[in-house]
């Protein structure tokens, strides 16, 4: 099976203390309108963190600033097994303009099952409530 590796943000509000974090919704694909980090392919020569800076201008014209790695999620889907480097980034400059997803929402830890997640996100959501305060 064909190994994707990829690398997500998991914007926040405060870095060292994260309140609320900042999800998108598909817009395109097999999981359209399914719920996600932003983020994208790792791209030969680049480190994980050079391609979540790259990936996150592109998708939402905004520059991160990119924190500690939360986990790699390993999750087989039917035709490729992705890997995906999830690091928790704050935004640095600029405004979060959606140019790919079609909604997003800020979401609290008492909000973040209200959206409905991408399976292999799923498995980084209790990780990422229990460091919420």
């Amino acid at each position: 099976m064909k190994t994707i590796r990829v690398t997500a943000a998991i914007i926040c509000d405060n870095i060292t203390h994260p309140t609320q974090i900042f999800a998108t919704a598909r817009g395109y694909g097999d999981f359209k309108g399914k719920w996600e980090f932003p983020g994208g392919k790792i791209e030969e020569g680049e480190t994980p963190q050079e391609a979540l800076v790259r990936e996150i201008e592109e998708e939402l014209d905004t520059e991160i600033m990119v924190g500690e790695l939360i986990t790699t999620v390993e999750y087989d889907y039917p035709t490729f097994h992705l890997s995906m480097d999830c690091f928790w980034a704050q935004v640095k400059e600029g405004e979060l303009i959606l140019k790919e997803a079609e909604a997003a929402r800020w979401l609290t830890a008492d909000t973040l099952y209200d959206v409905e997640w991408l399976p292999a996100d799923l498995e980084l959501i209790e990780k990422i409530k229990n460091t919420m305060s």
